[in-house]
């Protein structure tokens, strides 16, 4: 029972979440300093999950064959390259890493 209380408190608070975004004037959402958080802050929660999921297992600090894997994309990225390489580079050198041992 405890989980449909939180299933449903979940979902009202979706709801609110979703009508105060809704309600919300359209002149608070056209000054600059708004506009410039909404275009950075996808970016920095992205790179905060990154590093998470990259450097942690449950509540330690670890640097395994993921960080190499994260360290290739990267590399893939400053040379440019498309987004498939980049990810196929990423599960390449992480899948070698392991399959190493490492």
């Amino acid at each position: 029972m405890n989980v449909w209380i939180a299933i449903a408190l979940t979902v009202v608070g979706c709801y609110a979440v979703k009508l105060a975004g809704l309600l919300v004037p359209a002149g608070a959402l056209e000054r600059p300093l708004v506009r410039r958080l909404a275009a950075l802050l996808p970016v920095a929660l992205l790179a905060a999950l990154t590093a998470q999921q990259t450097f942690s297992t449950g509540s330690a600090l670890v640097v395994d064959a993921r960080a190499a894997g994260l360290a290739a994309a990267g590399l893939a990225l400053l040379l440019r390259a498309p987004f498939l390489v980049v990810v196929a580079a990423a599960v390449v050198v992480t899948a070698g890493v392991r399959a190493l041992g490492g």
